[in-house]
């Protein structure tokens, strides 16, 4: 029986600094590990997202008892908890770029309005299995060059560690996740274009979250029925999407409230709740306490 292991981010990130890593793994004859801590041929899991960039060769992937091909191209995210493997390697060369979203701070609100992002990296990893992989990204040569040059850019910037290292990661990061996320926007995949009309209406939301949204106008961008987008929706996000649009919307409350001097009423008016009670009572719900009561905290610095 293989053995399972479970990749702890202290391992690739070390006790201090940036949760940050890139590892190259290589296959030669052997198959030897090609760094401390490889598990590629190991069945684990993570404590940190992985971004799986094939550069070279082939292999057969693992992914919690599904087994499909990968190759030269092929980039797709790996979720911590997801238990995986590859097998069968062909002369398979892999970048994995390895990091904490929460440690790095990435700007999720920021990157959602960007479909392409919301269907690879929040979609795509839940619908993996039932598109039997078909949704990934796959690069052609000249893109694959361009990803492969961040991540070498990268993983200069985690050996040598200069002054300001954290903020060029952070930024190298940002940039090829936004590369990424526009690729996916031009997959020409059946199963790719589903996941993007979704990620088109978390997109929307995204941009425009003050709007009086109805469920038929995000029907709409989704070209989807009901009960098609609440599926997918509610299977990706854990939120319908109505639900999920006034989570955004007390997200932004939070941040005037505590960097504005704005009353409670403006703030609702502001992030499209037209009536401040029900703003009021949502907050309330979603956060624990009242908008008064989470703004005086945050002035008493708790």
């Amino acid at each position: 029986m293989m053995s399972k292991a479970i990749a702890d981010g202290i391992h690739y990130f070390g006790l201090q600094g940036m949760p940050f890593a890139v590892r190259r793994v290589c296959t030669d004859s052997s198959h030897a590990p090609s760094h401390p801590h490889d598990l590629t041929e190991v069945e684990h899991t993570h404590d940190f997202c992985e971004l799986v960039i094939v550069t070279h060769g082939s292999a057969m992937h693992c992914l919690e008892g599904d087994a499909f091909p990968v190759t030269a191209g092929d980039v797709f995210l790996l979720q911590g908890r997801q238990s995986h493997y590859f097998y069968d390697r062909r002369d398979l060369d892999l970048i994995n770029v390895m990091y904490d979203p929460e440690g790095i701070t990435l700007p999720e609100s920021e990157l959602r309005k960007l479909p392409g992002y919301s269907a690879m990296f929040l979609l795509e990893p839940t619908y993996r299995r039932r598109h039997r992989f078909a949704s990934r990204l796959h690069l052609g040569r000249v893109p694959l060059a361009h990803v492969e040059r961040l991540a070498e850019e990268m993983e200069r910037e985690c050996t040598d560690q200069a002054p300001g290292y954290e903020v060029a990661l952070r930024a190298k990061l940002l940039e090829l996740l936004v590369y990424l996320s526009r690729a996916y926007t031009n997959t020409d995949t059946t199963e790719a274009h589903a996941l993007l009309r979704v990620g088109k209406v978390i997109g929307e939301l995204e941009n425009n979250f003050a709007r009086d949204w109805t469920l038929d106008e995000l029907l709409k961008i989704a070209h989807m029925s009901r009960s098609t987008l609440m599926r997918v929706f509610r299977r990706a996000t854990g939120q319908t999407p109505i639900d999920y649009l006034v989570r955004l919307r007390i997200q932004k409350a939070m941040h005037l409230l505590c960097h504005t001097d704005e009353t409670i009423t403006e703030i609702a008016m502001e992030i499209g709740f037209n009536d401040s009670n029900y703003f009021s009572r949502q907050f309330r719900r979603i956060v624990g306490k009242t908008p008064r009561k989470y703004r005086m905290d945050g002035a008493m610095g708790y």
